[in-house]
């Protein structure tokens, strides 16, 4: 079973060995949801609208099993560091445990708010009431999601990521098999259940994604001697690790709320500005996989040598990681620049749709760069176990950020369509300012700097 000691050898094998594989993991999840709306729009376009909504009320849930997975990701890699082989078990078994009861808790809260959250969203009617019972199937995938974030956290934390991304690949292929089984069924043999058959091959495809991700857990060294008791729940560990959760988790929903602030600004200018964003976020998705896997490999890079007391090797991964990015940049930004156009026709043919998807992957290229700052300085703070302060730079960029600057732009000073996506533009370069003097000062008090 791979488990690496992070804190010897060379940076660069180190982020290689995780990054290649964390970013094909991100690729396939994407591909996987590219297949389950496929198949939505083969039933019909209500069907389209209820996936997106209550996939969106979903992924508020989804939102705590990142939160767990990126505590355990600094947590374990902490420990893992200090070659503390009591506590990296102890700390894991507790991170199990913690997402099993917050499974739990999730899925009853859910059954009664997530209706709510979607009547919220929606009018009412055929895709309405797809959404809700697409929703109610879901709540059944919830244990795979964050069981597997977790167990997925601890791996990383050991330099392993490549056992997500092949569980990511199996549930893929899986999915294209599963998802016109389920809806349409073997005339004769299995009856087809429909739209909701999207959810059950999510729920099937994601448990057995959660069982591949537990057997290589429990496989890692430190964890085999582990005992069913250690899985009792411990009051301190619960609060160490929802101390570390909580402001990733409420980032993610701060992104979520932040979505709907740009959805509800671009309305006024008609559809079609609406589906140029949903198409040019895709785009943007894909080209950042590289970056995500990037500044997704320092999180546990960061931790394992944070807690081995090496904080030299921690600076190096940073500038390592910023380096990297910046040609990765000189790549993407010229690509989303002068081709953005050319990716919006793969996805329609409207002219007005393309126009304005290509306005938005314009600004995007100029801030491409500092997406990968911001990302890698998110993981650093990660590793330092201040979490807190990523959730303060979301609520400025994501919260405050983007619906202040896009109200003064087009609220005050009367711009058109553009100045939605400036106003993103400068909430984003705001908002690196901001977490770039984060970063400094709380190195200085961590590692003595991000210079040494």
């Amino acid at each position: 079973m791979r488990d690496v000691d992070l804190t010897q050898g060379p940076i660069a094998g180190h982020f290689r060995t995780l990054a290649v594989p964390a970013a094909m993991g991100m690729l396939f999840s994407t591909l996987y949801n590219v297949v389950d709306v496929f198949f939505a729009g083969q039933i019909s376009t209500d069907a389209q609208a209820g996936l997106a909504i209550g996939f969106q009320a979903f992924f508020i849930m989804m939102a705590v099993g990142f939160g767990i997975g990126a505590a355990m990701g600094a947590l374990v890699g902490n420990a893992r560091g200090k070659k503390d082989d009591p506590t990296t078990r102890r700390t894991a078994m507790q991170g199990l445990s913690f997402a099993v009861v917050t499974c739990g808790l999730l899925i009853v809260l859910g059954a009664f708010c997530g209706p709510l959250l979607i009547q919220l969203v929606s009018e009412p009617g055929a895709y309405r009431d797809a959404a809700t019972g697409y929703f109610y199937w879901l709540l059944a995938a919830l244990p795979g999601f964050l069981i597997a974030y977790a167990g997925n956290g601890i791996l990383q934390a050991h330099g392993d990521s490549v056992t997500m991304q092949r569980a990511m690949m199996a549930a893929f292929v899986a999915n294209i098999g599963l998802n016109p089984l389920f809806i349409y069924g073997i005339p004769g043999v299995i009856p087809g259940i429909g739209f909701n058959g999207i959810a059950l091959s999510t729920i099937v495809s994601q448990t057995g994604v959660m069982l591949f991700v537990l057997r290589a857990v429990l496989r890692l060294r430190v964890i085999e001697d582990a005992r069913p008791a250690e899985l009792r729940p411990d009051l301190a560990s619960y609060r160490e690790i929802a101390v570390q959760m909580a402001p990733t988790s409420a980032s993610f929903v701060v992104l979520f709320v932040s979505g709907f602030v740009v959805q509800y600004a671009l309305s006024r200018f008609g559809g079609h500005a609406i589906a140029a964003y949903g198409i040019a976020l895709r785009i943007e998705q894909i080209l950042l996989l590289p970056v995500l896997g990037m500044t997704g490999a320092l999180l546990p890079i960061a931790a394992q040598n944070f807690g081995a007391a090496q904080p030299d090797r921690v600076r190096a991964a940073l500038w390592f990681c910023w380096r990297v990015g910046g040609l990765i940049t000189l790549v993407a930004a010229p690509i989303l620049w002068f081709g953005g156009g050319l990716f919006m026709r793969l996805f329609t043919d409207d002219p007005a749709v393309i126009a304005v998807g290509h306005s938005y992957l314009k600004i995007d290229s100029v801030l491409f760069g500092i997406y990968m700052m911001l990302f890698s300085i998110n993981s650093l703070l990660q590793a330092f176990k201040r979490p807190i302060w990523t959730l303060w730079i979301s609520i400025y960029r994501q919260g405050f950020g983007v619906a202040f600057f896009i109200w003064l732009l087009i609220g005050v000073l009367g711009m058109d369509v553009w100045g939605v996506f400036l106003g993103i533009g400068i909430a984003v370069g705001t908002g690196w300012l901001l977490s770039l003097w984060i970063a400094i000062r709380i190195s200085r008090e961590e590692i003595g700097g991000l210079r040494g």
